[in-house]
């Protein structure tokens, strides 16, 4: 029945390939937003593990941002540096299935992430007494495991049911990467099980993850307008003003992307709001968390004079 249809081997990645004066200024971009990433989380970890003062909740669950952080940009970023210096670059089936299922995994885990920090942002702000009884460190590793496990089994369902569609003939993928909007068009298969199955993943992952953290901050609101002093409010918030602007930029891009006015956005615009939640936000959650805590700030400061005056 398909005697003219060839089973694709590889995908062609077209990246920005249609901005061709851009790309050695895209390529630069990139490349120094990709270093920083490395730099800025690798930076974290070793902070968070090493300054027994961020020996807290929160730094451990930032830890574990980052680390989430670096995982995702270097599952993507390298092979979008390669649209930009190579054209018609490709990628494998095998390659193509590998970069999806890690995104997936690490996309998902971010989103877990940041609604477990929500929630403890909660608790430290409500139930500030009974902070380190409840965010007790068998609570917060059993909390982390459980948002890898939500990445691992979104992915692995999601990855699955996409690339056991048959593809054949068209293979040149309108992106920088493997994702499913750009991908499942490309199928010989009927899609409508996998665009099923897409939604009620990303409703049931993403859905709750945004909910738990909308109803977090709508009660952390709430407790510190009923806080008394200008100051007691402002000290409140700020301990969780750097939370809140990663999950705006997270879940606005996120929304945008996936929950917008999908047909009527050009896979160019795609394109655009993929690189913020792939590349751009990994590179700004150690900035954010850096330049707007006064805790890690001091923590770099205790490390520096520790290198440079070996104390």
């Amino acid at each position: 029945m398909q005697t003219n249809q060839t089973t694709v081997t590889e995908f062609i990645l077209v990246g920005f390939m249609d901005y061709p004066e851009l790309q050695i200024p895209l390529f630069i971009f990139f490349l120094l937003v990709y270093l920083i990433t490395l730099v800025g989380n690798i930076g974290i970890i070793i902070l968070t593990k090493t300054d027994a003062r961020l020996h807290t909740p929160m730094y451990f669950f930032l830890r574990n941002l980052s680390t989430v952080d670096l995982g995702l940009s270097t599952t993507i970023a390298p092979k979008l540096l390669t649209t930009l210096v190579i054209e018609h670059s490709t990628i494998s089936f095998i390659g193509c299935t590998t970069q999806y299922f890690f995104f997936a995994i690490f996309v998902t885990s971010e989103a877990c992430l940041l609604a477990v920090m929500a929630y403890d942002r909660f608790i430290a702000i409500c139930n500030p007494l009974l902070y380190f009884v409840i965010m007790s460190k068998k609570c917060c590793i059993l909390l982390v495991i459980a948002a890898y496990l939500c990445g691992l089994v979104n992915s692995t369902m999601q990855t699955i049911v996409i690339f056991s569609l048959n593809f054949c003939n068209r293979n040149t993928i309108n992106h920088f990467f493997c994702d499913v909007p750009p991908l499942l068009p490309l199928s010989c298969s009927d899609t409508h099980t996998a665009h099923f199955v897409n939604f009620i993943l990303s409703i049931a992952f993403g859905g709750t993850t945004f909910l738990t953290v909308l109803i977090s901050y709508i009660a952390i609101v709430i407790a510190i307008l009923k806080i008394s002093s200008a100051q007691g409010r402002y000290k409140a918030f700020s301990t969780c003003a750097s939370h809140l602007t990663t999950v705006t930029i997270f879940f606005g891009t996120g929304i945008f992307m996936y929950i917008g006015p999908g047909s009527n956005f050009s896979l160019d615009k795609d394109k655009i709001i993929s690189v913020f939640y792939t590349v751009v936000i990994s590179s700004l959650n150690p900035l954010i968390y850096s330049l707007r805590n006064r805790e890690v700030k001091d923590a770099v400061s205790r490390m520096l004079n520790k290198i440079i005056f070996f104390k």
